[in-house]
């Protein structure tokens, strides 16, 4: 076993293929770009195609190939289980998927796993059933998980070749020139599929809303894309908000967004022009409203707002709090609305968001970030993949990106779950290390990271209670005890990539 710099034991094979996680920007240097093969058409040439089947037939698709989907109707999507169906029904088998993340709806994967449709898996994170069949050790090889930047990375450096992305298209003429924000399965920024549809060998938009040419807002263009298959639908829109854009009455959410909006606006980095980046759940939504109010009564306004958006963020630019939103993916409906109607809302792709490979990441520009937790350890590294149980349920996304590119991160977090403390000695598994960490907020109050003497110094004054970050471990373990250890077993079952591409945990199977 090899140990890494936070501590972490990565298996010596996996080690020696990836290298192991050192420090946040060790490994940002100068690399040779992604080669990728281009299908030139001729005068005449019709892209559109019958069926999902044509296109696998036309693109050549056999067994081993990696075949890549974008996940921005995340619960909604129909794109992925329509696809590896059909490679099932043909009977190709060991394909390796990249779908920049996976949901619940895609729990069909279990049995192209089982039978071998599927051997390779590489996205953001994995959710509810499907995680626990990995966690139990389904799969033969690991998957590789990777954040958003890293996954952009990954693209761009070549460590992920994709022979063949399948790209759902809201809004797409028969040539190619597609946009999100049109249409009855509109989703909005299409972020991760820009970084698909640029680098793939070859491209297959699937579309249920076929405009005639040329649809002049473009998001992914004709000239990027070989093959266009109409379908009946290609994702359900009321997917795409499940879960993720709640507006809490929980008094305990309600005070952790109120205690984050003060530590925001108490820090050096409030003032006009300053940007930032919030979540997605309850109390993210509710440190958008706080703040609000603090931007009204102080007069200070925004340059910019980055990440996946919602509606509240929308509302800040539309008031003129915000100065610009760079968007890289749309949680609700008035977002997508949003993109397709205001100037200052710009689609941007995951490399442009947040790449460490990136001429410049939007991450680098951010003052201050929003960020949710499952645990944070004293050492303030943060796991948001595998639950109190080790059984992974959860997604890298842009934490770490966001947390290494900011000046500022927060982490909003409960100092409990149901019986479950949230800050522990030590984090089931390490996804952002606490070296990028700066504040946890919990409802009992904050801790600062103790290497950041100058927001210890800042918030001198703030009257929000204030303890060690020792402290609301054994507030949280005089509540709940102490968790008593979980038991795996020896097989590893998924790599948790930092975004350089370096190992910062490995996973093993539960017992």
């Amino acid at each position: 076993m090899a140990l890494n710099k936070v501590g972490r034991e990565i298996p010596d094979a996996y080690a020696e293929q990836f290298g192991t996680f050192g420090s946040e920007f060790e490994n940002v240097k100068p690399y040779a770009a992604a080669v990728h093969t281009v299908h030139p058409r001729t005068p005449g040439e019709s892209k559109l195609l019958d069926s999902i089947h044509d296109a696998i037939v036309k693109t050549g698709i056999t067994d081993g190939m990696t075949i890549s989907f974008h996940h921005h109707f995340r619960e909604g999507d129909y794109v992925m289980n329509m696809v590896l169906d059909e490679i099932a029904r043909m009977g190709i088998k060991d394909i390796s998927i990249a779908p920049s993340s996976i949901a619940n709806v895609h729990e069909p994967l279990i049995e192209h796993i089982k039978n071998g449709v599927v051997t390779h898996i590489t996205s953001s994170g994995l959710r509810d059933k499907l995680g626990a069949a990995i966690s139990a050790g389904i799969m033969d090889e690991p998957v590789i998980i990777r954040s958003h930047g890293g996954r952009a990375r990954a693209i761009e450096r070549g460590d992920i070749h994709i022979d063949v992305a399948f790209l759902g298209a809201p809004c797409c003429d028969e040539y190619g020139n597609a946009n999100g924000f049109e249409g009855p399965s509109a989703c909005g920024s299409l972020g991760y599929a820009l970084m698909d549809a640029q680098y793939a060998d070859q491209v297959v938009l699937v579309t249920d809303n076929l405009v005639p040419y040329i649809n002049t807002k473009i998001s992914i263009p004709q000239s990027q894309v070989d093959y266009v298959v109409k379908v009946d639908a290609i994702g359900d829109p009321k997917g795409i908000a499940k879960g993720a854009t709640r507006f809490t009455k929980n008094p305990k959410e309600l005070i952790i967004a109120e205690y984050a909006a003060d530590v925001m606006m108490a820090s050096p980095y409030f003032k006009p022009g300053f940007s930032f980046q919030t979540g997605t759940g309850g109390a993210s939504l509710a440190v958008t409203r706080f703040l609000r109010q603090g931007m009204i009564d102080n007069d200070v306004k925004a340059s910019f707002a980055l990440g996946g958006i919602t509606n509240s963020m929308v509302e800040l630019l539309d008031e003129g709090l915000v100065g610009a939103i760079t968007d890289v993916q749309d949680f609700d409906t008035p977002s997508g609305a949003s993109l397709a109607r205001n100037a200052t809302h710009l689609e941007i792709d995951a490399s442009m968001y947040a790449s460490p490979l990136s001429k410049g990441a939007m991450v680098n520009r951010l003052d201050m970030v929003i960020l949710s937790a499952l645990e944070i350890d004293t050492d303030f590294n943060v796991n948001v993949i595998t639950g109190s149980d080790g059984v992974i349920r959860g997604a890298s996304g842009g934490h770490c990106d966001a947390a290494a590119g900011s000046k500022m991160a927060i982490i909003c977090a409960p100092l409990i779950r149901g019986r479950i403390p949230t800050v522990v000695d030590k984090v089931t598994t390490v996804v952002t290390p606490g070296s990028s960490i700066d504040v946890l907020v919990t409802e009992v109050g904050i801790a600062v990271n103790p290497a950041r003497t100058d927001l210890i110094e800042a918030f001198e004054d703030l009257k929000v209670p204030q303890f060690t970050i020792e402290e609301l471990r054994d507030r949280a373990y005089a509540i709940v005890g102490e968790p008593k250890p979980i038991e795996f077993g020896d097989k590893t079952v998924a790599l948790i990539e930092y975004r350089d591409g370096t190992l910062i945990d490995a996973v093993r199977n539960c017992k």
